[in-house]
Formats: structure tokens, C-alpha cells, sequence
């Protein structure tokens, strides 16, 4: 009968079979702490798709439009008000493109946004260039951007893929997220089921804070 890896090597026990119980406690205890934060980044993606979807481009104020290359383009667009739970939002852009052939297809530059993610988490969203097809409810974030939580967190992504009916995520580039408790950088980065399931992959590299540990034990 093995005894069950739970006491130090010499009772009972193989150093081996210690050392995977031991490595394996960490993997535990490191996804207490990482994945919940990861989890807050895609739940911040997924506010700024669902308030462009639903306000753009009928209830954005725009300081002036005009028709460029068979696109209408709109300077200076914003948007700001309070949820339902009274939690202010707000949106700008420097230019929002809308294509006549495809009016489905918006894209947005040099976008800043503040969108609650829950009742006590708000994002700020930095990015150069995000691509919405409310046709086939597609965003393509085609240039580097930043996630902000005034929880502390802070995410930086190089492009990200979003098929918000299929509950997807994908970037094929670096990818990095940093909080006060753990920080995650990858290669690349795949998310399904509407964030349930997170899969960092390539040159994964993490770092966790033991206090953030302890504390999440007690």
C-alpha cells in the first residue's frame, strides 16, 4: 500500500512522488490567485464589445462627419452616461469609420474607454485600432492595446480576435497581464467558453506573490 503523498521524504514517501505532490500544490494554488485576474481582463473585453454593439454608431455624439474613400467618417466620437446600476461609462475615438457597403463594419482609432466590468470593477481600455462587425458579431483588435482595472491589473495585448456568439478569444501575440498578486506573460493566449476555460500557451512565464498565496489560503 503507497501512502498517500502528504508528509516529507522519509516517511513513507519517495522524494519523486513529494516533489510532483509539492509542484503540483504550487500549479493549485498559482491558479487561485492568476486565473481570476486573467478572468477579469476577458470580462473587460467583453463590456467594451457589448456597449459598441449596442450604441454605435446611432447614439454617438460627433463633433463633425463626412464621406472619404466610400467610408463615412465620423471626428471625435464619444459616448458617456450610467449603467443601470448607475456606474458612469464613457467612450472616445479619435475618427469612427463606417463603410457604406458594409455598414455593419465600424472601426474606431485611437479609442480610450472606462466601461464597468461589475459592480465594483471598472476598466479603462487604451487602444490604436479595434475592427466591429455587428453583422457577424466579430471584433478584431488589430493593434497593440491596454486593459487598466482600478483593481490594480493592468493587461497588455499585441491584437486579439473576439467572436463574442462563439465565446472566443484568441491572440497569436504576446500577451501580458500583471497584478498586485501574480503576473502572466505568453506567447500567445486562447480563451473559450465565454472565458471559462483560459489557454496561455508558447514561452509561458509566471510570478506570484507568496503573501498573495497565504492570504488566498486563509
Amino acid at each position: 500500500m503507497t501512502d498517500a503523498p502528504t508528509g516529507a521524504p522519509g516517511m513513507g514517501v519517495s522524494a519523486e512522488a513529494y516533489r510532483l505532490a509539492r509542484r503540483h500544490s504550487a500549479r493549485v494554488r498559482f491558479f487561485k490567485v492568476a486565473l481570476p485576474a486573467a478572468a477579469l481582463v476577458i470580462g473587460a473585453i467583453f463590456a467594451v464589445v457589448s456597449f459598441v454593439r449596442t450604441y454605435l454608431p446611432s447614439d454617438l455624439h460627433v463633433e463633425s462627419a463626412s464621406i472619404e474613400d466610400g467610408k463615412i467618417v465620423m471626428q471625435s466620437p464619444a459616448i458617456a452616461g450610467r449603467n443601470k446600476d448607475g456606474i458612469s461609462y464613457s467612450m472616445k475615438a479619435e475618427r469612427a469609420l463606417q463603410d457604406i457597403k458594409q455598414p455593419d463594419v465600424i472601426t474606431l482609432e485611437n479609442i480610450t474607454a472606462q466601461m464597468p466590468v461589475n459592480e465594483s470593477t471598472v476598466a479603462e481600455v487604451i487602444a490604436k485600432t479595434g475592427i466591429y462587425d455587428r453583422g457577424g458579431n466579430l471584433l478584431d483588435m488589430v493593434a497593440p492595446f491596454t486593459i487598466n482595472l482600478n483593481t490594480g491589473l493592468k493587461a497588455a495585448f499585441q491584437s486579439a480576435h473576439l467572436d463574442i456568439n462563439g465565446g472566443t478569444l484568441t491572440s497569436d501575440q504576446p500577451v501580458s497581464i500583471h497584478s498586485r498578486a501574480a503576473s502572466i506573460v505568453a506567447q500567445s493566449l486562447r480563451m473559450t467558453d465565454k472565458g471559462h476555460v483560459i489557454v496561455f500557451e508558447g514561452k509561458v512565464v509566471v510570478d506570484v506573490d507568496p503573501a498573495a498565496i497565504r492570504n488566498k489560503e486563509q
